[in-house]
């Protein structure tokens, strides 16, 4: 029997067809993009508080989406903090609490590799601190379908290297030519040409573009606005940048320009990453998530008070006060997340695996020390749950936070420090002498979870 093909039944046929289309789109599981530059405080952002540094993307950002007022890096400097944040542990289960050389291990999992089995495309652009070609700790062995950018944190200090890693190929930089000074280290270059950062920015979005049609992971690990210490040493002045941009006629000191100019630029990146998402019709498919790997640094040169980097907060890079460890953090996720909210739930780098591994619909490792933070992503923050307590090492040094109180030992023989967070975010009146029961439990605390 002949059926004439009716406008009633194209409608309908249009109806299951985007309703079947509907129905993928909402099981596709999200994007994920993890944003993460180096050495910035938590002041250092319009929205954070800033009153000089223009940062209008990541200021919009804010508005559109979610801040974290209580969002805390793994720990106060860099290989460290970055492995809390690859494998979801907190210092008292990682080997290594400082920036002392690590590779991963076989045994090491990833949140990279989680996904990856998930069906996701895994890439990463910028800083990494893992191991290099021919380790067992080279990002491609260790989650990452791709990888651009530094292998080496310590080469990472040069913003004009001679090459840079697309995987396990060097690629060389055009014009870079090195001081030639042993004293340098190979991190200072003579002949500028080639600028790092524009490259590893441009092959984060060409990731983007090339995984367009399937769920991807990209961690974007920008060195802005790290300092190039040897630079600093060098010349007094590591705060490397092409150009001051719209600093270029303020009378100021090189190194404060160079360090506006590096955070407005990377801001600027930000602002590119969510025109092309737009473009490409995956903005309400794409949770972004920026932050910062640490405090801000007094190095290069260049001093976090200039700009009151820190905040209201006390301490900077290598301290666990809060100026050290508390970073800016933000949430963009059209549709999901709601604009113009904010979360002071105490969050750590650790939380990203678990939080990562929820959004792409895969179980969490048994034994991570994060706690998904989806639900407050998500508008349901009735069923976060809350950490008993955070806790981080560096060195000799340790610090804990459970709920508002603030335990510090900044060495075994100096006298415990115990801050109320909800009156002293400055972490300026000690009340350890005061609570002699609240530092005995989180002395306690803090014994059990370095073991």
């Amino acid at each position: 029997m002949h059926i004439p093909f009716t406008p009633a039944i194209a409608t309908c046929l249009l109806l299951v067809l985007c309703g079947d289309n509907a129905a993928a789109k909402e099981s596709r599981p999200p994007n994920l993009v993890y944003i993460m530059a180096d050495d910035l405080g938590y002041g250092d952002l319009g929205c954070f508080g800033q009153k000089t540094i223009k940062t209008p993307h990541l200021d919009k950002l804010a508005k559109d989406g979610m801040k974290f007022t209580s969002y805390y890096a793994g720990n106060t400097v860099c290989r460290p903090s970055r492995l809390a944040l690859w494998t979801g542990k907190h210092m008292g289960h990682t080997p290594i609490s400082s920036n002392a050389q690590y590779h991963f291990k076989p045994e090491d999992i990833t949140v990279a590799e989680l996904l990856k089995e998930k069906g996701y495309a895994t890439g990463g652009v910028g800083k990494w601190a893992m191991g290099g070609t021919g380790t067992s700790g080279h990002p491609n062995e260790n989650g990452f379908d791709f990888w651009f950018g530094y292998l080496d944190q310590g080469q990472a200090h040069n913003y004009y290297p001679t090459h840079l890693w697309r995987n396990t190929e060097k690629i060389p930089l055009t014009g870079n030519v090195l001081s030639g000074n042993p004293k340098d280290r190979g991190r200072v270059a003579k002949i500028r040409s080639t600028y790092s950062h524009d490259l590893i920015t441009a092959e984060a979005l060409n990731f983007v573009r090339k995984n367009k049609s399937q769920p991807f992971l990209l961690h974007i690990h920008w060195t802005i606005p790290h300092a190039n210490n040897e630079g600093g040493r060098a010349t007094g002045d590591g705060m490397e940048i092409p150009d001051y941009g719209i600093y270029a006629s303020r009378d100021w000191p090189s190194t404060k320009k160079g360090a506006a100019a590096m955070i407005t630029r990377m801001d600027s990146d930000v602002g590119k990453l969510i025109v092309l998402l737009k473009e490409l019709q995956l903005e309400k498919d794409t949770l972004v998530f920026f932050t910062s790997d640490n405090g801000p640094h007094s190095e290069g040169g260049h001093k976090h008070e200039t700009f009151n980097s820190n905040g209201p907060l006390r301490g900077y890079k290598r301290d666990l006060y809060e100026g050290g460890i508390r970073v800016p953090t933000i949430a963009f996720w059209p549709g999901r997340i709601d604009a113009g909210s904010s979360c002071a739930e105490p969050l750590a780098f650790w939380d990203w695996l678990p939080t990562a591994c929820e959004l792409a619909g895969i179980g969490k490792p048994e034994d991570t020390d994060g706690l998904s933070f989806a639900p407050t992503l998500l508008g349901r923050a009735s069923e976060q749950v809350s950490h008993p307590y955070l806790f981080w090492k560096y060195g000799k040094k340790q610090a804990l936070r459970r709920a508002h109180w603030k335990f510090v030992l900044n060495a075994p023989q100096t006298p415990p420090e115990l801050y109320d967070l909800r009156t002293d975010i400055g972490e300026t009146s000690n009340l350890a002498g005061d609570k002699p029961d609240i530092v005995a439990e989180l002395n306690l605390l803090m014994t059990q979870a370095s073991r």
